[in-house]
């Protein structure tokens, strides 16, 4: 199909998908049971922190990471003594398990507490065109304190060649407001037109089939070539189109 057809295609699904029923099934439940800017962002970032795999384990293990919390994410992180600590103790997803959700809390304290919060790092960090720079320099600053070498796998960094899956569908649902009650749009001093797509196995399968995606690594090399093709269709909005990607890949198995 040609560009035109291949954008009434994409909005169409971006319809279909971009809405609140999309939220049943998705990981984006967690943070929407929160009222508070901070408690709806920790929520977003620790649930995006260990989404991989099973979605319904996703999601069970990041409701069991707010239970952990007393279900109030950001007074935990505010009020933290050593020994809240140990209620963390056994959890485990994967290979995120009780050692790093402990440093993850400990390093959100120190991000709230001596550097403006989750928002200030990143929109202090963004350029012109991309939000990678920013998410570099957020984990830069998040593994500031002393922590074990493990617990640095769990956050990507592009200029690693990572395609920062994970912190880039947090930064989606934090910053992209879609007037359709998924995404929540309360990061409003970064332009969703910087955003990046969430780079997974749906989506980067699907982008290939559709020929905005060549190469074959879901890598940061083929972010930049998504992103560039998906700005070609929407450069206000082009993250939007994860929806449509995702969608096709997860749901209809396109």
């Amino acid at each position: 199909m040609n560009k035109s057809e291949l954008k009434e295609f994409l909005e169409s699904k971006v319809a279909q998908y971009n809405n609140p029923k999309f939220i049943d099934s998705d990981p984006i439940q967690v943070p929407h049971r929160y009222q508070l800017k901070e408690d709806i962002e920790i929520a977003s970032f620790l649930t995006a922190s260990i989404a991989w795999g099973n979605r319904k384990m996703i999601i069970n293990n990041a409701d069991r990471m707010m239970e952990l919390l007393g279900n109030s994410p950001y007074d935990f992180v505010m009020n933290l003594k050593e020994r809240d600590l140990d209620v963390l103790d056994g959890f485990v997803h994967r290979t995120f398990n009780s050692i790093d959700f402990k440093y993850f809390i400990k390093a959100l304290n120190n991000i709230y507490t001596n550097h403006g919060g989750m928002e200030t790092v990143f929109q202090n960090n963004i350029t012109d065109n991309s939000i990678q720079p920013a998410i570099h320099e957020f984990k830069r600053v998040f593994f500031s304190l002393d922590h074990e070498s493990r617990t640095q796998k769990h956050v990507g960094d592009p200029n690693k060649g990572s395609s920062c899956k994970r912190i880039n569908m947090m930064l989606r649902w934090l910053v992209r407001n879609d007037n359709n009650g998924v995404d929540f749009g309360i990061w409003r001093n970064i332009p969703t037109s910087i955003l990046s797509c969430p780079l997974d196995v749906h989506s980067g399968n699907v982008a290939r089939k559709l020929g905005l995606l060549n190469r074959k690594q879901n890598d940061a090399k083929a972010l930049l070539e998504l992103d560039t093709a998906l700005r070609k269709l929407d450069k206000h909005d082009p993250v939007k189109y994860d929806f449509a990607l995702f969608g096709l890949g997860a749901f209809e198995g396109f």
